[in-house]
C-alpha cells in the first residue's frame, strides 16, 4: 500500500532524508521512532505530497504520489494536534470535512463514524472548547473513516494523552488495521509503538537504520536499542 524507493530530500545543502526504502502492507501498522529532526515528519510529508522529493519514488497503492492518480480520498492525516473549527462541535466538524472530501453522509452515518472512532455519543455535540486532545484525535479518526481512506498517517498521535486515552487510541488503531487500513505512525512513544505496531523502525539523521517485527522484541529491549542507536 505504501512504498518509498531510494527516497531522498534535501533542503539546500542539508540532507533531511537519505535513500529511504520502505513498504507498508494493507492492514499493517508501521511505527517510526526517532529524535526530533531525524526525518520522520519529512517522510510523512513526502507521502502526503506536501513536499516533493529530491530523488526517488514515493507511491500509495502503486500510484506515484506526484501523479494525479493519488486522490484526497485515498489518504488521511492525523497530526499531533488535530485542527478543527472552533465554531463547530465534533459532529459538525466531521460533517464539514466529509463533505469537503466529496461525501454526503447521513446524520445516522456520521453518528456511527464518531462512535466507531471512540467518541461517546454525549460528546458529539459538545462545544469544541470542552474537547480534550484525545477527543480531538477521535474526531480526526472519524474524518479518516468518513473518507474510507486506504492509508492513514499519524504524527505523534499519543503525545499528551493520558494512559487511558492512549489505550483507547491503540485499540482503535488495531481495529482500523483489521479493516485493512495501512497506518504509518511517527512517534516517540516506544511502549505504545510496540503495543500497536506490527513493525517498528528507527530513523537517525534522515536514514532508516533499523526495522523489526514488534513480535520479535519487547518494549524494554526496544528502549535499550533505541537509546544506543540515537
Amino acid at each position: 500500500m505504501l512504498e518509498a524507493r531510494n527516497l531522498s530530500k534535501k533542503y539546500g545543502d542539508q540532507l533531511a532524508l537519505s535513500d529511504l526504502n520502505l513498504s507498508v502492507a494493507p492492514g499493517e501498522v508501521f511505527c517510526l521512532l526517532g529524535q526530533n529532526g531525524a526525518g520522520k515528519t519529512t517522510t510523512i510529508n513526502l507521502f502526503l505530497g506536501f513536499i516533493q522529493p529530491t530523488s526517488g519514488i514515493v507511491s500509495i497503492d502503486g500510484v506515484p504520489v506526484d501523479s494525479s492518480g493519488v486522490t484526497n480520498q485515498m489518504i488521511a492525516y492525523i497530526p499531533e494536534v488535530v485542527q478543527l473549527y472552533g465554531n463547530m462541535n465534533g459532529f459538525e466538524n466531521l460533517k464539514f470535512f466529509s463533505q469537503l472530501s466529496g461525501h454526503q453522509h447521513s446524520k445516522v452515518k456520521l453518528t456511527e463514524l464518531l462512535t466507531k472512532a471512540g467518541l461517546k455519543e454525549e460528546d458529539h455535540h459538545k462545544k469544541l472548547s470542552e474537547y480534550s486532545k484525545g477527543m480531538r484525535q477521535k474526531v480526526g479518526i472519524a474524518i479518516a473513516l468518513s473518507k474510507d481512506a486506504k492509508a492513514i498517517f499519524m504524527d505523534e498521535p499519543t503525545s499528551g494523552l493520558d494512559p487511558h486515552a492512549t489505550n483507547e487510541f491503540t485499540t482503535i488503531c488495531k481495529e482500523l488495521a483489521a479493516d485493512g487500513k495501512s497506518i504509518f505512525m511517527a512517534t516517540h512513544d516506544i511502549f505504545n509503538a510496540i503495543n500497536v505496531g506490527n513493525r517498528i523502525g528507527i530513523m537517525k539523521k534522515g536514514e532508516l537504520v533499523y526495522t523489526n517485527d514488534t513480535k520479535d522484541i519487547n518494549a524494554n529491549e526496544m528502549q535499550e536499542l533505541y537509546l544506543k542507536t540515537v
